[in-house]
């Protein structure tokens, strides 16, 4: 019997997606609540499980392709555990185009890349017939290395990065030059092509967001430096019994969650909120941490950060990272949210100017570490100093509470014994 695999309920208000990679091929057998494809949508990525024991019959649509909620994108044959083999797969819509694996991938309704392998070449994952067909490059010329020879992203990757004449047949033996003035060019130097790759529902919400934080806030971003030779010392006194007796390592981002919950508590404005013609402020604080994960920047929250050791925050950020590099964090886990913290120095990042994230009011950018001569005391010392910067709403934040704010992370950071004392 053949089900239907249908676009699930991925999130309120969320009506089309976006088709990820499919983890299963035509013909392949799957088990009950195996993840058969990925769904990306604006705010989350999901996966959508094997509803029983089968083999994909069909798939309708493909990676990169768009779809709504609810629609069919492919069908499963189901098989009982006691059956050896899978029963004969009935002709479904679209199957006999999906048996012979015509991969189209498409930006808007016109297709740019259309890849069939030939009767000898093993099927072709969807996920490399994108990359092939985004370089042009025919399937039948690419060797697979997955089982049943199937060409993977992997194999599509190597064949787009190889020599044009290893992929490509070529026109003629030799390039022909470009004259160009008295010197001649060759023709392989003077490509220009262009690969249109469709945005993603993720990175499409990104851009929506940050250009309506730049229209509807009224940004602003104060800077100042931080001495992080005291936090420094103490993570290098502390760091192995922390492990041991937590099971993960003491991070400087624990020590910045702490600081901001104390700044936030110190300048409320700062973790307010703009209803107009209301300003609504919050006595708990859910700290959103940016992370990049395997589909763009998510800012899971921790919330009620004020409760939380340090421990539990260097606790929950790495899990965080650790499901966001592989796209598993909950669609609950990244709403709300009233302070950001984003940390560009672990990319190298020497100063930046952070975009609030709406309806937020205020985000803590941190930077790289690195040394610099100051003056200590009258003397100049070298010492490791980061940048730190808050962008806030001027509609609800003055310039005296974003200084006020900065200053007191600098405090608490300088001085982290004052964290624990919380004074």
């Amino acid at each position: 019997m053949a089900i239907e695999l249908k676009v699930p309920e991925v999130g309120e208000s969320i009506t089309e997606v976006m088709i990820g990679v499919w983890k299963k091929n035509v013909g392949d057998s799957v088990s009950a609540d195996e993840s058969v494809v990925e769904i990306e949508s604006d705010k989350a990525t999901v996966e959508l499980p094997a509803p029983s024991n089968g083999v994909i019959s069909a798939i309708l649509k493909q990676a990169g392709e768009q779809a709504v909620v609810g629609e069919i994108i492919g069908y499963l044959e189901a098989v009982s555990s006691s059956q050896s083999t899978p029963a004969t797969t009935p002709e479904s819509p679209a199957s006999s185009q999906a048996q012979s694996v015509d991969v189209r991938h498409r930006v808007g309704s016109t297709v740019i890349g259309s890849v069939q392998p030939s009767s000898g070449a093993g099927p072709v994952m969807p996920a490399a017939a994108r990359v092939l067909g985004e370089a042009g490059v025919p399937p039948q010329s690419v060797s697979g290395s997955g089982p049943g020879q199937r060409v993977t992203k992997a194999d599509a990757t190597s064949a787009v990065s190889a020599p044009p004449s290893s992929t490509i047949a070529a026109v003629s033996s030799e390039p022909q030059p470009v004259m160009t003035g008295t010197t001649a060019i060759s023709s392989s130097e003077t490509s220009r092509s262009e690969r249109p790759v469709l945005m993603s529902p993720m990175r499409r919400r990104i851009a929506e967001r940050l250009v309506e934080a730049q229209h509807q806030a009224a940004l602003l971003t104060t800077f100042n430096e931080v001495d992080m030779t005291a936090v420094m010392e103490l993570r290098k006194k502390f760091k192995d019994n922390f492990v041991d007796r937590h099971g993960v390592k003491l991070g400087f981002m624990s020590f910045f969650v702490r600081a901001a919950v104390e700044a936030l508590h110190a300048v409320p404005q700062v973790n307010a909120e703009f209803r107009d013609p209301h300003i609504v402020y919050r006595d708990f604080c859910d700290i959103g941490i940016a992370v990049g994960g395997g589909k763009g920047l998510v800012v899971p929250v921790l919330r009620n950060a004020e409760q939380m050791n340090f421990a539990q925050i260097e606790q929950s950020i790495g899990d965080f990272a650790q499901r966001a590099a592989n796209n598993k964090v909950k669609l609950e886990e990244l709403q709300g949210g009233t302070f950001t913290i984003s940390n560009g120095g672990v990319y190298g990042s020497m100063l930046s100017t952070p975009i609030i994230n709406p309806p937020q009011s205020g985000i803590l950018g941190l930077h790289a570490i690195q040394e610099r001569p100051v003056a200590v005391n009258g003397e100049v010392v070298v010492r490791p100093m980061m940048y730190v910067a808050l962008s806030y709403d001027h509609r609800i934040v003055d310039g005296r509470e974003a200084v006020t704010f900065l200053k007191r992370i600098k405090e608490m950071i300088e001085d982290p014994t004052r964290l624990m004392l919380e004074c």
